[in-house]
This record gives structure tokens, C-alpha cells and sequence, in this order.
């Protein structure tokens, strides 16, 4: 039986070659292509990893895998090959030059972990931290407490980039919206990142009766809309902010693997 969430052949052929080394490792009872199936059914349905059908591999060995590969890396090299590849595809450098930040909070379910209450949304639970480039695309994510106000949650979400400045060489600018513009926040950016010249530019909102899409914060609107087609972002259901991390970059690959079969 095949699902939406199914990987087609285009799409299988983007990520084949990444896969080549675990491919050629060993022999296995299920091929990697249902493995990853598997992961995108529980991405986009929502579902508990031990409600997985039958028809596809057992919820063990998906989640081993799903776990192996947050461990060793796999899904941050995965997400940013195919990231690479969709902005060629646009007529884009592989690095972006403009990022875009911005906030969502969103209620925890009663697994623990951690949590905390945003009082300016009302919602108890935890904050995704997002940076995407002009396509609307991730460049990098950080999951938190949602009691961590968005300037602090901002400057952890900036440091994370440039522990991988090598990846992100271009990036010079940062639009985000008002709620990141307090004292000493763009002062902040230009004095702990002089050598990179980066600089934050804060766009403010417009008053008018109508509803009007601010200039770039609307790419990153956009993003967390896509995100909810996925019902397993619907809340934030993962026990640690690293996996909750996780399956943002996941649902992240099947977005840009959808864009490339196009």
C-alpha cells in the first residue's frame, strides 16, 4: 500500500546517493526507501511511532533508524544537500546572503521534557526558533522553553549559525520583526559578529485596517505554514528539544524533496 508521504522516484533519486555508504554497509531486512517512508508517515500523519501500519517496517527498526541518524549526523547532511540543490535549482548560490528570523509557540503534550509559558501568546510549552533564507527554506532552527523572550532565543539561534559559519559564508543580513528590536540587540549582532559584518534590520509593522504582508517576514510566515501540513508539528510531541529539533528538519526534507520533483 503506498501513502501521500511516500518518497516517489524522482524524489528517491535525490537522496539515493547520500544514502550510498549506509546502503553498501550491510544487508537489511528492509530497504532504506521504506525506512524513510515510514518516517515521513509519522512527519506528515501525526502518528505514535507504535501506530505505524503494518504494511510498513516495524515501529523499532524506523525509530532506530530515525534515531542513528540524528546521533551521526545524517539528517543535517541530508537537509543541507538538498537545500544546496533546491537553490540552484532557483538560480541561487548555494550559500544565502539574507536570513529571516522569526518565532512560533507551540503547546507540549504530557511527555515532560522541558517547557515554559510565553505570556505574550498564552501558550505553555515550548518556542521553535527559525532562520530561513529568501525561498523560505531553513537555514537553521533552535527549539526552547517558550518563556525565553525572542531577543534572548534570537542570540542562541545566531550563535548556532556561526558554529557553522563555514556553511553559511554569505550571510551578512538578518530581517526580523519587532519583537527582537530591543536595547542593544542590533548592537549586539554587529559588536559579537564584527568579523562577518552581519547586522540585523528590524521591519516594523503597518498600521493600516487592511491586512498587509511585511516586506521578508512573510517568507518566514510562510514556513511555518507549510509546517502545518505536517501533524506531527501540530504540538510539539518529542521529549527533548534536540529530537523536537529533529523533526522540524525532517519535515523540512520532505518540503524541499517535493520541491524538487516538481
Amino acid at each position: 500500500m503506498t501513502y501521500p508521504s511516500d518518497l516517489t522516484d524522482t524524489q528517491w533519486q535525490c537522496i539515493e546517493k547520500v544514502l550510498e555508504d549506509e546502503m553498501l554497509a550491510r544487508k537489511r531486512a528492509w530497504p532504506l526507501r521504506n525506512i524513510l517512508n515510514a518516517i515521513f508517515y509519522v512527519s506528515k500523519g501525526g502518528v505514535q511511532w507504535r501506530m505505524l501500519p503494518s504494511d510498513l517496517p516495524p515501529w523499532q527498526t524506523v525509530y532506530y533508524y530515525y534515531r542513528k541518524w540524528r546521533q551521526n549526523g545524517f539528517w543535517d547532511l541530508l537537509h543541507d544537500c538538498l537545500h544546496k540543490k533546491v537553490r540552484r535549482e532557483h538560480g541561487k548560490q548555494d550559500s544565502p546572503s539574507v536570513g529571516i528570523l522569526d518565532s512560533q509557540s507551540v503547546k507540549t503534550v504530557q511527555q515532560g521534557g522541558q517547557r515554559g509559558y510565553d505570556a505574550a501568546k498564552r501558550v505553555k510549552g515550548r518556542k521553535r526558533h527559525l532562520v530561513v533564507d529568501t525561498l523560505g527554506l531553513m537555514i537553521m532552527v533552535i527549539v526552547h522553553r517558550a518563556d525565553i523572550d525572542e531577543r534572548r532565543g534570537g542570540r542562541y539561534l545566531l550563535l548556532r549559525i556561526a558554529s557553522r559559519i563555514a556553511d553559511f559564508a554569505r550571510l551578512r543580513v538578518f530581517f526580523a520583526d519587532q519583537g527582537y528590536g530591543g536595547p542593544n540587540m542590533r548592537e549586539w549582532v554587529s559588536s559579537t559578529f564584527p568579523r562577518w559584518g552581519w547586522r540585523l534590520e528590524i521591519i516594523n509593522k503597518i498600521y493600516k485596517k487592511v491586512f498587509v504582508a511585511l516586506p521578508k517576514r512573510w517568507i518566514v510566515e510562510r514556513t511555518f505554514g507549510w509546517f502545518n501540513l505536517y501533524r506531527r508539528l501540530s504540538k510539539d510531541y518529542e521529549l527533548s528539544t534536540k529530537s523536537a529539533e529533529t523533526m522540524i528538519q525532517i519535515t523540512m526534507i520532505h518540503i524541499m524533496l517535493k520541491k524538487l520533483s516538481k
